[in-house]
């Protein structure tokens, strides 16, 4: 959200953002909404602003009337991980802001980046089978199925999700990762770091016994750019495509 506000000319109008915005760099400078992914009213009028911009789902219906009460306006942004929601999804974000104009423009030149960096994916077919892991240290480690970003990104840089079972996040098993033997083990830059780098992750239960594991296929992504699925989209396809 944060960068496609930036992106549409308004990133000086931005008071206060969530943790997970770090991009454009001054993100990180901005104050914090809070020290995770939860709000409050409170924190958020005490920034004092004209409109908050929220995925859809991301605030509850108490918080948006005790928001309306204070005179700020709450506009929800919903995000379908596909290339023409990345389009929509600034389209929509422009249209909060006023700035419809810019949004189509913005919209051309993403529109025009992704379909470059689709055209290479297709000139450089991949069929690797891939397994993401969510971590935040040894105890918190999750895969990712079908209907998720990650499913949607690793299908647009040209891999599989070795996941086909389930839907959404489930915990991670050591069961699992021998069975769906992955060919690549993606995960975030932090959760990379979380589990101390590649020698302790090949040390984990299985991972050995994996394709990923023998090849030392273990690769890791910044999560702002690889969850983007907006103005940076193509990046990330094209990043991701050239690890796999």
């Amino acid at each position: 959200m944060t960068e496609t506000v930036d992106a549409l000319g308004l990133g000086k109008n931005i008071v206060a953002d969530d943790v997970t915005s770090t991009y454009p760099a001054y993100a990180n400078t901005l104050p914090k909404v809070s020290k995770n992914r939860s709000v409050s009213a409170e924190g958020l009028i005490s920034f004092g602003p004209d409109v908050v911009l929220a995925p859809d789902g991301s605030v509850s219906k108490e918080i948006e009337s005790q928001l309306a009460a204070a005179g700020i306006k709450l506009i929800r942004i919903k995000q379908v991980f596909t290339a023409d929601g990345t389009y929509q999804f600034i389209r929509e974000v422009a249209a909060a802001l006023n700035v419809t104009d810019k949004g189509n423009v913005l919209i051309r030149q993403t529109k025009d980046r992704v379909n470059q960096a689709l055209a290479q994916v297709k000139k450089q077919p991949k069929s690797s089978k891939v397994l993401f892991i969510y971590a935040r240290g040894p105890g918190v480690m999750m895969v990712a199925g079908k209907n998720t970003h990650i499913d949607a990104i690793i299908n647009l840089a040209g891999g599989k999700n070795s996941v086909t079972a389930f839907n959404d996040f489930k915990p991670y098993t050591t069961e699992a990762l021998i069975e769906v033997n992955p060919d690549v083990i993606l995960m975030f830059d932090f959760g990379f770091s979380s589990l101390g780098g590649m020698d302790s992750i090949l040390k984990i239960p299985g991972m050995l016994q994996t394709n990923a594991g023998k090849n030392k296929r273990i690769v890791q992504m910044d999560a702002g750019l690889l969850i983007n699925f907006s103005t940076r989209l193509d990046q990330a396809i094209l990043q991701l495509n050239s690890k796999l």
